[in-house]
């Protein structure tokens, strides 16, 4: 990432833990502070982008997989367990052939 793609980042950042509404002219008016002035259509993306959103809760979450990467094993649960069945199919095969090879005189310490 560019310098002033993670200035902007930052700005956001810096405003959402003050509890400040992110705003365009804000993320602006920070970056131009900290000497990384940024394009304000970069700036309007990134506050439309995060609009609504709660940062602070995002931001503890990280690791918690919400969102609709939770709601999509919940709603494929039947295409889960046909996986599972398929797996179960695909190592008996596997089994059936090592059983083959070896009562064919080809085994591991022959």
């Amino acid at each position: 990432m560019a310098s002033t793609d993670l200035a902007a980042t930052y700005a956001a950042l810096i405003l959402a833990d003050e509890g400040i509404e992110i705003t365009s002219d804000k993320i602006v008016e920070l970056t131009n502070a900290a000497g990384t002035p940024v394009e304000p259509i970069w700036a309007s993306l990134l506050s439309k982008a995060l609009e609504g959103k709660d940062i602070k809760d995002m931001l503890t979450n990280i690791g918690s997989g919400g969102g609709a990467a939770a709601a999509a094993p919940a709603a494929g649960g039947a295409a889960a367990t046909g996986g599972a069945e398929a797996a179960k199919e695909e190592e008996k095969k596997e089994e059936e052939k090592e059983e083959s090879d070896e009562d064919m005189g080809f085994g591991l310490f022959d």
